[in-house]
């Protein structure tokens, strides 16, 4: 065998040549033998040119999705690039192998040669929802498609009076979500911090302790899980590799597993107990957007069902707080209005070299969803902070050279966040501030401010998310970065 690369992908490929040649062996067989060899996750596609009619294609640990044609065959790690020729998919189980020919068409078998059954599935995807449809890029247009896309999370959910929220899995396993001592939420990025604002809101409204993990962590941690726990999973793409094992690892110590992802279809929804769909439509920006107000849209109905049916909320309090979710579309719309205004702001920011992000309570993790799209798309360092940390630590960064963006709306600590502003200002600090509408204080000490309307503070998240998405955008925009494919960055991380 000759090497003329250093990757694990020629590595297998001579492994299967070898085995075919050693042992006089069809392709299919040499491809089995050989994936008894290798450990590691793959999605891998072989044809032999000798028969170029075949391919054979496998996965473990990672996505791979066969589309079927008329008289052709699509391969793809999702759906979304195959819609354009078909509607018609098979989601390859994990350790499939999928033996696709020509003149025989399409059979699935396992690792050892048993035949499985072919499930065939229909994709419902809107074409248009993954052309740009005129805007400049996939990311603006997400970011714009928002409130219609919370108003398709909410759709069958919340009644038609907006004062009741039902989901299918507080149904089928109502005993097991309301008998959880304890939730864990594993997460990774932009998912992660849907993550944290959900913890509040568990703990708030419902009353169960909630521990939030960063899936990559939790996995190698040997952490404590019982079968009283509910393990919330959440991923956009349902195929995130770290997310998938911290699954595996808490179903095997008895822990009730429920998934929240975007794809339908996808390994998580298979590898869970039950779960719901955010029905956001496909996300193509590698930057997360409309995925993560899903998230959090999804997160807080599921609190909502839990908090009624645990009675740790008043009625009176659910219903207003179902209605006040059913009115985030259009406080959303009212956000998107602030663009024009962070497009002339976003040039005074391309020439930063660092950021700092500041938020408490619920706003705190939207601090760090902030900081993450700037660093994500603009390549500028940002770092997301809790306020009130600032003074042990943070501080001492500080100059007219560092902008600071506060996630100042009204709520319980908007006199502490004030303060917080003052500790920046008074050291030369920059501040751009996001304000409730109406707001006349914290005009006299921000550099800026972005109004925002009147909302409850524990779904402030979904409505101050907008700007800071949009400045991102701008400002990224501004440094002539490609906003849809960050270097170094993919949309869906399927290995470790």
């Amino acid at each position: 065998m000759e090497f003329k690369s250093d990757t694990d992908t020629e590595v297998l490929v001579q492994l299967v040549e070898y085995i075919m040649v050693k042992k006089n062996l069809p392709l299919v067989e040499a491809v089995q033998v050989a994936l008894h060899q290798v450990i590691g996750a793959y999605a891998i596609a072989i044809i032999d040119k000798r028969d170029p009619r075949q391919i054979i294609a496998a996965r473990k640990q990672s996505p791979l999705v066969v589309g079927i044609g008329k008289d052709e065959f699509f391969l793809g790690s999702d759906a979304s690039p195959i819609i354009d020729y078909t509607d018609k998919v098979v989601y390859l189980e994990d350790g499939n192998i999928a033996v696709i020919r020509l003149d025989e068409g399409l059979k699935v078998i396992s690792i050892l040669g048993k035949e499985q059954e072919l499930k065939v599935k229909t994709v419902d995807i809107d074409l248009g929802q993954i052309e740009k449809g005129g805007y400049e890029h996939f990311m603006l247009k997400e970011i714009f498609e928002q409130p219609e896309c919370l108003m398709n999370c909410m759709r069958g959910r919340i009644n038609v009076e907006g004062n009741h929220v039902t989901l299918s899995a507080m149904i089928d396993y109502r005993q097991q979500l309301l008998g959880a001592k304890r939730i864990v939420i594993v997460a990774c990025g932009t998912s992660w911090h849907a993550g944290l604002i959900a913890g509040q809101l568990f703990e708030s409204l419902c009353r169960i302790p909630c521990e939030v993990e960063y899936a990559s962590e939790f996995r190698y941690r040997n952490p404590v899980v019982t079968k009283d726990d509910v393990v919330i999973a959440i991923s956009q793409s349902g195929e995130t590799a770290d997310t998938l094992a911290a699954i595996q690892l808490a179903k095997e110590q008895g822990a009730f597993i429920f998934g929240i992802c975007n794809a339908i279809g996808s390994s998580i929804p298979r590898a869970t107990n039950t779960g719901t769909y955010i029905h956001v439509g496909p996300e193509i920006g590698v930057a997360s957007t409309k995925a993560f107000t899903g998230q959090v849209t999804v997160l807080s109905m599921l609190a909502l069902c839990l908090a009624a049916e645990r009675k740790t909320i008043s009625e009176d309090l659910y219903k207003q707080m179902v209605k006040e979710l059913t009115q985030i579309p259009d406080k959303m719309e009212q956000a998107l209005k602030t663009n024009e205004q962070i497009e002339h702001l976003a040039p005074i920011f391309t020439y930063a070299k660092n950021c700092l992000y500041l938020g408490r309570g619920y706003n705190y993790p939207l601090a760090l969803e902030g900081a993450l799209k700037l660093k994500e798309i603009s390549y500028i360092h940002a770092e997301g902070y809790p306020a009130a940390e600032m003074k042990h630590g943070p501080i001492a960064l500080i100059d007219s050279e560092m902008p600071v963006f506060v996630i100042a709306t009204r709520d319980r600590l908007y006199e502490k966040v004030i303060s917080n502003i003052q500790e920046v200002r008074a050291r030369g600090g920059r501040v751009t501030a996001l304000v409730t509408e109406g707001d006349t204080q914290i005009q006299k000490f921000a550099d800026h401010v972005i109004t925002l309307p009147d909302t409850p503070e524990c779904f402030q998240p979904l409505i101050a998310s907008i700007p800071l998405q949009l400045l991102a955008y701008h400002i990224a925009v501004c440094k002539g970065k490609d906003v849809d494919r960050p270097r170094n960055l993919a949309k869906s991380v399927t290995v470790e």
